[in-house]
């Protein structure tokens, strides 16, 4: 198989190693000239030292050479990159190439899902073709070939199907889902949960603070998702609780270290700086408020974030957060209430939330 990696950072080079373990022939394209040199070299010394690429692997600086009969399209691309990257993509896919999104995060000026800007910029012909892969995994992870599972959504079955055995290797185990908007909610609404969780640790709390943020988020995310008209059961899924625990509860998680240094009094810009990549989080704090105020939909820990990233406010406030909001009941967690709503609007409700099988 002919893949086509669009994004060169430490995940798309994952995913890129990945499937060239198949021996699948995958050209890395990336507007970043020394890191494609560095990947035809066999390593990609910015975003992912240490780990040896497989020959099968190149770097392609030509958008057009890169997808040339490319049977598998990834976009890896920052999310407020994607609209640039796939409209100029989008006259150069295959009528039957395999589309697969791996980028967690919202459009800030349009407050669309990657989704929906890939199906706003990719012809028709190539909507039924769309794939989203989320779920915990963190690149260097997959790159050492440690055991690791996602979900892979779509809206077409077969297609979906193809992408799942596309992406399964020893290491790597995807499971599939209809459920694209539960699946693409989770995946960008955690990071902003990540950062409240690594301001708590930050602030020199521990395992109580960070189970209260973790539950309490996931709450809220779910309020979101079930909103947009999300399956409920999805958030109980690698895509929903399995990447929000794994990125609020490690060092490895950007987002949590851009939380853990504010938590610790520095200055957001210096976080930044120090961690030389995207923390998705600190955009999707602004996306989620907006996308929660459209829906009506109460997210007070978001809505925190937001306030520390955009308004000055103190991460030491975190306790207060907890000590001062109205103390209510925890109806969010009665899935009966949702599985009613959720059938009213015709949608199924299946067993579980990804394959019946372990």
């Amino acid at each position: 198989m002919r893949v086509a990696v669009l994004g060169a950072g430490s995940w798309g080079t994952a995913l890129g190693y990945a499937l060239a373990t198949k021996g699948y022939d995958v050209a890395m394209w990336d507007i970043d000239m020394p890191v494609l040199q560095s990947i035809t070299a066999h390593e990609n010394t910015r975003y992912l030292p240490g780990i040896t690429l497989p020959s099968s692997m190149h770097g392609e600086p030509e958008l057009k050479a890169a997808l040339a009969r490319a049977q598998l399209v990834v976009f890896a691309v920052p999310s407020q990159a994607m609209r640039s990257v796939g409209t100029q993509a989008a006259p150069l896919i295959r009528d039957k190439a395999l589309l697969c999104s791996v980028t967690k995060g919202i459009e800030v000026d349009t407050l669309m899902t990657m989704s929906e800007v890939l199906q706003d910029v990719l012809p028709q012909r190539l909507h039924s073709r769309l794939t989203f892969l989320s779920g915990p995994s963190f690149a260097v992870e997959v790159a050492r070939e440690f055991p690791t599972a996602v979900t892979i959504a779509g809206e077409d079955a077969e297609v979906t199907s193809q992408v799942q055995r596309a992406f399964h290797t020893p290491f790597l185990r995807p499971y599939v889902s209809d459920d694209v908007v539960g699946v693409e909610i989770a995946g960008c609404a955690k990071n902003v949960i990540a950062i409240a969780c690594g301001a708590g640790d930050g602030l020199g709390y521990d395992a109580n603070t960070r189970a209260a943020t973790i539950t309490r988020g996931l709450a809220e995310i779910t309020r979101l998702a079930v909103a947009r008209g999300a399956n409920p059961l999805t958030l109980l899924g690698l895509a929903g609780v399995g990447d929000l625990v794994l990125t609020c509860s490690s060092v490895k998680s950007r987002n949590y270290r851009v939380g853990f240094g504010l938590g610790q009094g520095r200055r957001l810009d210096e976080v930044q700086a120090e961690l030389g990549q995207v923390a998705e989080g600190v955009l999707n704090a602004k996306s989620v408020k907006a996308l929660a105020e459209r829906a009506g939909v109460e997210m007070p820990l978001c809505g925190m974030v937001y306030a520390v990233l955009y308004e000055g406010r103190d991460m030491a406030d975190l306790r207060s957060f907890f000590a001062e909001r109205p103390l209510k009941s925890e109806p969010e967690h009665h899935l009966g209430r949702w599985t009613r709503r959720f059938r009213r609007r015709g949608r199924r409700v299946a067993a579980g939330p990804a394959t019946p099988d372990a």
